[in-house]
């Protein structure tokens, strides 16, 4: 039953507390929120309105969430949505909104204010270490929930980074097509050419190249779900024997100069800021003089890499990518430097993210029943909240993406390279035209 605020104070005894505390959580809420578009219903029915229609619910089903709520504890409020406990009802974009709105309101108490400098010093103090076997058991984690409940919602090449559109009209099916194109244009790969694909995922960018290109190929993944997809693309597309992809950690790579060409996409967050040296490092060891490498990867919009936005950013640490790390573009330039690469363009493709999870969302919430029976329920609500959450930041510019073209020199000094960037746009687009 839905009342008026205030609410009466009514009862006695448990019944009397009960009501006191949803006093208590609605003046807070009312103090913090104002005029919101938001409904709250409480664990015992009733239920109040921030304002006339509002366009999201949220149900507490527990009084145990009162106090998250009093004290602006996004943590233990993102594990109860996560959980089922705190149950969400909207559009997306309007539980976006609406959440934002809470993190801000609520997330900004004077106990949070207090405990945020601790809590940043332990962050560092706990960064994680990145070695082979936590990498790729945070990578198990994201990546092999099953292949089946990314394929309802990326392209149809299975690429999972940010799309490339030239009008912002694209499909996904055509924007992500245009983005591996650009990148081997970019990588300007010519028959013949060995091709290294660090982070090669679903092997799309992998059978894009041999089959666009010429080239032969090889890609590595520390997800076995992904490589089993990616070699079962790679023989369907006729491609044996010229493609190959394995699982394998970039760090387990021996030789030098085997590769004219090495490309890694969507890499940077998995890497781990003290390993960034050691990566780039690899690299170049494994680059021919003279060879190309691009890497597309996100940055932080932070100079130190630090957590920006409204409280409740550590839902994307636990339960989207455990171990992750995002440098600034700077710190990335520094190590690619000191690895001795000649870096030739940067090009920033931060518009696109947020058109690219626009896509993604709107294809996750039609697919909502499948996704659920193929990967569970709670995992569902993570990516449901993940990926809007991810376009706003991006919107918001607290990360970029960033694409590096870079040159290993020769022996006698720098590798040749254009004169213009003409050679990365097709007859058809170019910069000038945008057509």
């Amino acid at each position: 039953m839905k009342r008026p605020y205030p609410l009466g104070v009514i009862g006695d005894g448990a019944a009397l507390r009960r009501r006191t505390l949803r006093d208590r959580l609605l003046a807070l809420l009312r103090r913090r929120l104002g005029e919101l578009p938001l409904r709250i219903v409480f664990w015992d029915g009733e239920s109040f309105d921030f304002a006339a229609a509002p366009s999201v619910t949220i149900a507490l089903t527990s009084r145990r969430l009162a106090r998250p709520l009093l004290t602006g504890d996004m943590n233990r409020l993102g594990k109860a949505y996560v959980k089922g406990e705190l149950v969400v009802d909207g559009r997306t974009e309007d539980i976006l909104a609406v959440g934002i709105a809470l993190a801000e309101g609520i997330g900004a108490t004077p106990l949070m204010r207090r405990i945020a400098p601790l809590a940043g010093l332990v962050a560092r103090l706990h960064r994680p270490r990145h070695d082979r076997a936590g990498d790729a058991r945070d990578v198990r984690y994201h990546y092999d929930v099953s292949n089946e409940f990314y394929r309802l919602w990326l392209d149809r090449n299975l690429v999972y980074s940010c799309a490339y559109f030239r009008t912002g009209e694209e499909d996904l099916d055509t924007a992500q097509e245009q983005k591996l194109d650009h990148l081997c244009r970019k990588l300007r790969l010519e028959p013949g050419d060995r091709l290294l694909d660090i982070g090669c995922g679903w092997g799309g960018l992998l059978c894009w190249a041999a089959e666009h290109y010429g080239v032969s190929a090889l890609g590595i993944t520390l997800s076995g779900q992904q490589a089993a997809e990616a070699q079962r693309r790679i023989v369907a597309a006729g491609l044996t024997g010229r493609v190959e992809a394995r699982v394998a950690d970039y760090r387990d790579l021996r030789g030098a100069g085997e590769f004219d060409r090495i490309i890694s996409v969507g890499m940077y967050e998995h890497v781990g800021l003290a390993n960034l040296p050691r990566y780039f490092a690899t690299i170049a060891r494994l680059l021919k003089p003279g060879g190309i490498s691009v890497n597309h990867g996100i940055t932080s919009g932070d100079r130190d890499g630090r957590g920006q936005g409204p409280p409740g950013g550590e839902f994307i640490n636990r339960y989207v990518f455990p171990g992750g790390e995002l440098p600034h573009l700077s710190r990335v330039v520094y190590d690619i430097a000191g690895a001795g690469l000649e870096i030739v363009d940067i090009e920033d493709l931060r518009p696109h993210y947020p058109q690219t999870l626009a896509h993604w969302s709107r294809r996750l919430d039609a697919q909502r029943d499948a996704a659920i029976a193929t990967a569970g329920a709670e995992r569902w609500r993570i990516w449901r909240l993940y990926m809007p959450g991810m376009a706003y930041a991006f919107e918001h510019g607290w990360m970029a993406v960033a694409q590096i073209v870079m040159l290993k020199p020769l022996p006698g000094g720098p590798a040749p390279r254009p004169w213009t960037r003409g050679y990365q746009y097709p007859p058809s687009h170019s910069p000038a035209s945008g057509g």
